[in-house]
């Protein structure tokens, strides 16, 4: 099968993904091989390529936005039927477990295993997945629509959470890529007025054409004091401009899996009128099921650009550069 394999991280502009031609892989027992229809280019892929979250694997196949078809089933494998269209997303397998995974908050995992980087991902022909941590694909949203729900929409949705968002009240994204464009569908599903800080005039016009209530520069003060808030772009320089936004007693929800450092606080400026600070841990299969649900009920629709396999080098490229209106998404077959 054909795959783009990262030999070593390093910089996108140097093309680190080669495309090579692996076996097919076998399904373990309790799994099911796919094969990929689409894949959608997600930023935690390029934070695995360029290395800033270090190497879990060797010759990895990045990936984790992975729409196909059921090829096969193991011998335990009884949930879906070979031909179901199904989604595969970051989080491969959790232990079931340590403490975290029974108390139910298996996104917290001890030994969690993730598509793309501790196993290979969709950037490939064919993949395997355990059928339990699968999700079914409702019927009425192409593959290449859906390829963003599992991470982008999926991350954005427990973000949305974490940010403890109430129906009706102001929230503000910062940065405006592919999870941002699906929030601010849901947001404004559950009657919020949307703030969009974001750099680049083209992310911008994608903002108001969706129904922003106001649009600013990364750094610019909604006219709003924002009940919540959530920080997609991986610039810790935003975490203090976004809590000095808040009302007293706002959410900061932080959704990236990776920042550049954070500026110091100052208590009063930025924390005082017990203003929240969270983090977002990955996802558990309930807020995937929860996304997929709101998919049909709003419906969400998703803005991407295809690129076909062979230049998924190019797609993160562009998606480095802020050059991608929506997300990107690579047509494997």
């Amino acid at each position: 099968m054909k795959a783009m394999v990262l030999p070593a991280p390093g910089p996108v502009e140097t093309s680190p993904l080669q495309l090579v031609d692996l076996p097919v892989p076998e399904p373990a027992p309790g799994e099911v091989l796919i094969r990929v229809e689409v894949c959608g280019v997600c930023r935690t892929d390029l934070h695995i390529v360029e290395g800033e979250l270090p190497p879990h694997r060797q010759n990895v196949v990045p990936g984790h936005e992975v729409i196909g078809r059921v090829e096969r089933l193991s011998a335990e494998a009884t949930r879906f039927q070979v031909g179901d269209r199904v989604g595969a997303a970051w989080l491969y397998a959790s232990c079931a477990v340590c403490p975290y995974c029974r108390r139910d908050d298996e996104n917290l995992c001890d030994a969690p295993r993730f598509t793309g980087y501790d196993v290979n991902g969709g950037y490939a022909e064919y993949i395997v997945a355990p059928e339990a941590f699968i999700y079914p694909i409702p019927a009425g949203v192409s593959s290449r629509e859906a390829a963003p729900f599992m991470c982008a929409g999926i991350i954005g949705y427990r973000a949305l959470r974490r940010s403890d968002i109430q129906k009706g009240e102001p929230i503000g994204l910062y940065g405006f890529g592919a999870a941002a464009h699906i929030v601010l569908q849901i947001a404004r599903h559950w009657g919020c007025e949307v703030y969009v800080c974001t750099r680049g005039e083209r992310h911008q016009e994608l903002a108001r054409q969706m129904g922003a209530t106001w649009v600013g520069s990364s750094h610019a003060r909604p006219p709003e004091r924002l009940r919540s808030a959530i920080l997609f772009a991986p610039a810790g320089e935003l975490v203090p401009v976004a809590l000095e936004a808040l009302d007293k007693g706002g959410t900061l929800a932080l959704a990236g899996i990776y920042m550049t450092p954070i500026p110091a606080l100052d208590y009063q400026r930025h924390l005082y009128y017990e203003r929240n600070l969270r983090s977002v841990t990955a996802s558990t299969r309930r807020d995937g099921q929860a996304l997929l649900q709101l998919a049909a009920e709003v419906p969400l629709r998703t803005r991407t650009q295809e690129f076909p396999l062979e230049a998924a080098n190019e797609a993160l490229q562009r998606l480095k550069q802020d050059q991608i209106n929506g997300a990107a998404v690579l047509r494997v077959s």
